[in-house]
């Protein structure tokens, strides 16, 4: 192994990604069992972002399980190269950016545009850490490079992003910025996929609305989404 790279590896202080990097150099792999079973990681991946998130590189395999069926299993990658400036992990956010965002955008999810107490909302880059580090523009409006998102969108976001060619291999900040996890009014796909998302709140003397629409679309054997896409195309 590159001696800069196990260096970076062995200066890795954080619980979780030690733990990851430590079982890889014993034993070459740890696979997503070993960090549930062994270490009570219930969601592997994410233990995996957390390497990756300090710059060092990991590659997914598929090798045979505990019950002879295929699971995951992480290693160093070492065809790519660390990404200096990494080793300490992301910075805690202070509560001045969460009070900026508050102010430009209100207490609500920037993509399901649901309204949440402040203390509920998340801060999350636009372009993900993993791309872009901390800043994908450098002193730019703290609005520009950061959203509050609720947990659920989070979480979905997460999914989504590390889902993407862009995350895997082409590793474009812009690419981020054109999409929908990125910038949820103006965008022009979702993870590379030419695809178009809206939710719909009904609030308080609105429900009845929603109920309407229920009922109209039994009446056609659809769901609402359907019945929504089908008063649209024939109005």
């Amino acid at each position: 192994m590159d001696p800069n790279l196990l260096k970076l590896i062995n200066s890795v202080t954080a619980k979780r990604p030690r733990t990851v990097l430590q079982h890889i150099l014993k034993h070459g792999q740890v696979t997503t069992s070993e960090l549930k079973d062994l270490y009570g990681y219930d969601h592997p991946p994410r233990a995996a972002r957390d390497v990756r998130e300090l710059g060092i590189p990991l590659k997914t395999v598929r090798v045979p399980g505990p019950n002879g069926r295929q699971i995951g299993a992480y290693t160093i990658d070492e065809t790519k190269e660390a990404v200096e400036g990494r080793g300490g992990g992301r910075r805690a956010f202070p509560k001045a950016l969460k009070d900026s965002l508050v102010a430009a955008g209100g207490e609500r999810c920037a993509v399901c545009g649901g309204s949440f107490p402040a203390r509920a909302l998340q801060i999350d880059h636009r372009v993900p850490y993993e791309i872009a580090g901390d800043s994908s523009v450098p002193n730019a409006d703290p609005t520009q490079e950061f959203m509050l998102l609720c947990g659920s969108c989070n979480r979905a976001k997460s999914w989504s992003c590390e889902h993407c060619e862009n995350w895997r291999s082409l590793r474009n900040s812009e690419t981020c910025l054109t999409c929908m996890w990125g910038s949820p009014g103006e965008y022009s796909h979702i993870a590379l996929e030419e695809r178009r998302w809206v939710q719909l709140n009904w609030t308080g003397s609105e429900a009845k609305h929603y109920d309407r629409l229920r009922q109209k679309s039994s009446e056609h054997g659809m769901d609402i989404e359907e019945y929504i896409k089908y008063i649209l195309e024939h109005p």
